[in-house]
């Protein structure tokens, strides 16, 4: 079963500096059909202004992986990390048993990303940051991962979940498979580009819930850059 959440139905908060949207409930935004997917807690489009950013504030047991799209982010944490994320990086956060940190578009431009919260298989532990370029290229007709909790997955960025996050670019008319497997659950988003997915469309910055249990073909109506959350 696919799940279409199209852009316009999302939560939505504009406060000049940051418009966001969010496809599960989140601040002032409550909706209790969409409270997660999974272990899947959090997915906002965020659009963030030049010059201006989340100041310092606390996290707990939460994965958080920031996927920038256009611009760049700066991080800095209680654990004395920086680091600038640019367009097509990733940067991941494991909150464990507590840390803190800032997040700033220190650009001219604005900063469009999307920002992931995924449930850890368990709580406590030290909290820890990495960030990692990914080139789009690298991804061309095919699923890279991004992030992972299984060892199987050496490059990616590790985090505490049994959960992945994967990337894909596709050109017009390419395809692409992805298998959910049983009691498992997939969200995926076109940061870029219509697709259809089992021959259903979904626009650029749709959402789209997948059930386990089977396999879906993803095909690109026009150029189109995914990306995919497959967790418990």
């Amino acid at each position: 079963m696919i799940d279409k959440r199209p852009f316009e139905t999302l939560g939505h908060a504009d406060h000049g500096w940051l418009n966001a949207r969010h496809h599960f409930s989140f601040a002032d935004y409550h909706d209790p059909k969409r409270m997660g997917w999974g272990a899947l807690r959090v997915w906002n489009d965020d659009e963030i202004g030049p010059n201006s950013g989340f100041p310092a504030h606390p996290h707990q047991n939460m994965e958080i992986i920031t996927y920038v799209r256009k611009g760049a982010i700066t991080h800095q944490d209680s654990m004395g990390n920086k680091g600038r994320t640019e367009a097509g990086d990733v940067q991941v956060m494991s909150a464990g048993t507590g840390v803190r940190h800032a997040e700033y578009n220190l650009e001219p431009e604005t900063t469009t990303l999307f920002q992931i919260w995924i449930m850890p298989r368990e709580s406590g532990g030290q909290p820890s940051w990495g960030a990692k370029p990914f080139p789009k290229g690298d991804r061309g007709g095919r699923f890279v991962t991004l992030a992972s909790g299984f060892a199987e997955d050496p490059d990616a960025l590790p985090i505490r979940a049994d959960a992945r996050v994967l990337g894909a670019t596709l050109r017009a008319g390419e395809s692409v498979e992805h298998t959910v497997g049983d009691g498992r659950h997939a969200y995926l988003v076109p940061a870029v580009g219509a697709i259809t997915v089992d021959g259903e469309q979904v626009n650029a910055r749709d959402g789209a819930a997948l059930s386990g249990g089977k396999t879906v073909t993803i095909t690109a109506i026009e150029d189109a850059e995914i990306v995919l959350v497959d967790a418990e």
